[in-house]
C-alpha cells in the first residue's frame, strides 16, 4: 500500500516540488493550500487522481489540523509523512514589527505546524516521518529576520523535541533549512540590488537553490535511506551560511 504524505503549501514553490518528488516515489499526496486555483495546478502537474487529494483551507484556522487529518484518513486510510512547508516572506526587523505582523508570522510558521504535528503524529506508526521546512535564519542570525527568525527558530526547536519524544515510536522528525531559493515568493526580491548582492556574491556554489533541490532532500529524509536521520537540520544553501 502506498505511503500517505501530507504537504502544506503544496500549490507552489518548495511544496509543489516536494509533492512531485514524493508522488514520483510512490506516495499518495494530500496537498494543502489556501489557494484552490494553485491546488488545481498541483493536480495538473501530477496528472493523476488516484494518489492525490487536495484541500483548500487556511492552516491557521482553529479546526484546520483536525480537518486535514480527517481528510487524509478518509481518503487514504493512513498518515505516514507530514511536511510542514507553508510560510511567509518579506519580514521586518524587530523594531519595525507590529503585533499584528508578529502574530501572523508566528501563527503561520510556528503555531500552525505545532498544532498539525500534534494532530497528525497521533495517527503515525513506526516509519512515520515529519519534515519541517525552516530556514537558514533558524541557524544563524539574519538581518531583517524579526518575526520570521523567531518563528523558524521555534520550529527548529520543536522539531528537535519531537525527535527525542517520538523517536522511540519509530517516528523521525527533521528540518530542512533552505537558503534563498528561486521561488515565486522570493524571485521579485532580486530587483533589489542589495538583496541580490548579499545572497549571490556570498554563496560559494555557482548558483542558488531551486525548489527541486529542497524537494530532493525532503524526499530522501522520508525514504528508507534516511532512516537513521533524526533531530537534524539539513541546510540547503550552497554554503551561504558558512560565509557568514
Amino acid at each position: 500500500m502506498a505511503r500517505t504524505s501530507i504537504i502544506t503549501g503544496a500549490g507552489s514553490g518548495i511544496g509543489l516540488a516536494t509533492a512531485k518528488a514524493l508522488h514520483a516515489a510512490g506516495d499518495a499526496i494530500v496537498g494543502i493550500g489556501r489557494s484552490a486555483d494553485k491546488l488545481v495546478g498541483l493536480a495538473e502537474a501530477l496528472g493523476t487522481e488516484e494518489r492525490l487529494a487536495t484541500l483548500a483551507l487556511d492552516i491557521t484556522d482553529a479546526d484546520a489540523p483536525h480537518a486535514i487529518v480527517d481528510f487524509a484518513l478518509e481518503r487514504f486510510g493512513c498518515i505516514d509523512t507530514l511536511v510542514n512547508n507553508a510560510g511567509l516572506g518579506s519580514p521586518t526587523p524587530l523594531h519595525e514589527t507590529d503585533d499584528a505582523t508578529l502574530d501572523l508570522f508566528l501563527d503561520v510558521m510556528l503555531r500552525a505546524p505545532f498544532r498539525l504535528c500534534r494532530e497528525a503524529i497521533a495517527h503515525m506508526g513506526e516509519g512515520g516521518c515529519v519534515v519541517n521546512v525552516t530556514s537558514t535564519f533558524a541557524m544563524i542570525g539574519g538581518k531583517r529576520g524579526g518575526p520570521y527568525s523567531a518563528a523558524k527558530g521555534g520550529l527548529r526547536s520543536l522539531t528537535e523535541h519531537m525527535a527525542v519524544e517520538y523517536g522511540p515510536r519509530g517516528i523521525r522528525s527533521n528540518c530542512v533549512a533552505p537558503g534563498v531559493t528561486m521561488t515565486d515568493m522570493v524571485r521579485h526580491r532580486f530587483e533589489d540590488e542589495t538583496f541580490k548582492r548579499v545572497n549571490v556574491e556570498t554563496t560559494p556554489y555557482p548558483r542558488l537553490a531551486e525548489a527541486e533541490d529542497l524537494a530532493n532532500v525532503i524526499a530522501f529524509l522520508c525514504s528508507p535511506g534516511g532512516e537513521m536521520i533524526n533531530g537534524q537540520s539539513i541546510v540547503v544553501d550552497g554554503g551561504w551560511t558558512r560565509t557568514k
